[in-house]
């Protein structure tokens, strides 16, 4: 299915379609501030076992982040972190920035790497933020950049629907995408590292 939703002012009863598939297990395209990505409920086994195949890759074995809907979310998954890195990431999220943190207990096995850590995004969209707050639980963000020897990312909604109407449940439509992901800041060190230099422009 092909879902057009207003990114200034999202329709309540299209969030509800879209939240509803994911409570079902499904998963869907969905804008961000940045590249469309490909989610699901983080909580279902079952959808990110999927969301992986579909990326042909090993969720052990990759570095899966989500989506949470504002920064006070980010407490409920990630352990202490510094006053000094609290305040860069209040600065700049939302934002097109995917923060590496230390992951909690609460962090589905499935999105700890071997050093515990998982990637965090809180984008700048409307209709992520409210798909997110609707469901109430994040959401896996992953690029839909399938071959990392294709540089570009899709941005028409319209393409995507017709490249992946039968891999996914639901493409939402939110406008055409941008071509460059978020920026990677690992923040699990001493100090805060860019590990992928992205959209996101960030000084420390």
């Amino acid at each position: 299915m092909l879902l057009s939703i207003n990114p200034d002012n999202p329709a309540h009863r299209k969030i509800a379609k879209v939240v509803e598939c994911l409570e079902d297990g499904g998963i869907i395209i969905y804008p961000t501030d940045t590249v469309y990505g490909i989610g699901c409920d983080i909580f279902n086994k079952n959808a990110v076992e999927r969301v992986c195949r579909l990326k042909g890759i090993q969720p052990e074995k990759s570095n899966l982040s989500f989506v949470c809907s504002n920064i006070s979310h980010i407490s409920d998954f990630a352990m202490p972190i510094d006053n000094s890195v609290f305040k860069m990431m209040k600065q700049y999220l939302p934002g097109p920035f995917t923060f590496i943190l230390k992951g909690n207990n609460k962090v589905p096995k499935l999105f700890k790497s071997k050093k515990k850590t998982v990637g965090i995004r809180v984008p700048e969209n409307n209709i992520v933020h409210r798909i997110v707050e609707e469901l109430g639980r994040p959401i896996l963000s992953t690029s839909l950049k399938i071959d990392d020897d294709i540089t570009e990312y899709p941005t028409d909604p319209s393409e995507i629907f017709g490249q992946y109407k039968k891999l996914v449940d639901i493409v939402v439509d939110g406008g055409l995408g941008g071509i460059y992901p978020s920026t990677v800041v690992d923040c699990t060190g001493s100090e805060p590292e860019i590990i992928r230099q992205g959209a996101g422009i960030i000084e420390f």
